[in-house]
């Protein structure tokens, strides 16, 4: 079973994408703050196995989701986990700039729970890095 580390800090967003996720067969850890991911992806990473899969909002209380990705790029201990943005921040501007950061993918909100199941999917069976990064 694959681990989704799931960074949202609106609680019914994390509540639904947790049990949409926790349906499609996936364990999912949360956090609702960029700051508690960091700290609790570092903690996984050196204890025990760093989750298969970040999704990060963006758009969050102290660190934002572009900072938490190039914290968690820039850490040997989880440099090699894909990070997914999953945002209402959907320009142009947004999508290239969360590349720029080491996403494997980024999922605009709203989103179809196909989409995001899919892209959570097409990443974990990405094992190539020359593989395109995916937008839905």
């Amino acid at each position: 079973m694959s681990t989704v580390f799931l960074v949202e800090d609106s609680r019914s967003q994390r509540q639904m994408i947790k049990a949409l996720l926790a349906a499609e067969r996936f364990a999912v850890k949360t956090a609702a703050s960029g700051g508690d991911a960091i700290a609790q992806i570092q903690q996984h990473a050196q204890q025990q196995r760093p989750p298969d899969v970040v999704i990060l909002d963006i758009l969050m209380p102290d660190l934002n989701g572009y900072e938490v990705c190039r914290q968690l790029k820039q850490h040997p201990n989880t440099q090699n986990i894909p990070v997914i943005f999953c945002s209402s921040q959907g320009r142009e501007s947004d999508i290239y700039w969360g590349f720029r950061q080491g996403a494997a993918a980024y999922v605009t909100k709203p989103f179809r729970p196909e989409d995001l199941t899919q892209t959570i999917r097409a990443v974990l069976a990405s094992s190539s890095p020359s593989n395109q990064p995916q937008t839905h």
